[in-house]
């Protein structure tokens, strides 16, 4: 099985898309909150990601855009869950 250059063109933009996410879920998980995230917005991110999963997941031929999707999820959730659970210091 031979690996188009497209392939690979597409895995790589698919891992960078799917990593968007991960500067926010790192901040959110080091500061154990995710202050100035609405839920409007988290929420709209969240239903646009599984409708998004689950329209790619019925096509063939398609593994880089559900990984992509699947690893987004995560990092979403991590943000959500300090969203919801965000950890105060008191001072």
């Amino acid at each position: 099985m031979s690996v188009s250059g497209i392939e690979i063109f597409g895995w790589v933009g698919s891992t960078l898309f799917s990593l968007c996410g991960l500067p926010q879920a790192w901040s959110s998980w080091k500061n154990k909150n995710s202050d100035g995230l609405t839920w409007a917005f988290l929420l709209m991110w969240l239903g646009g990601e599984i409708a998004t999963l689950a329209y790619v997941s019925t096509k063939n031929d398609v593994l880089p855009l559900i990984v992509n999707y699947w690893l987004n999820l995560v990092l979403l959730l991590v943000i959500i869950w300090y969203r919801a659970y965000p950890t105060r210091t008191v001072s």
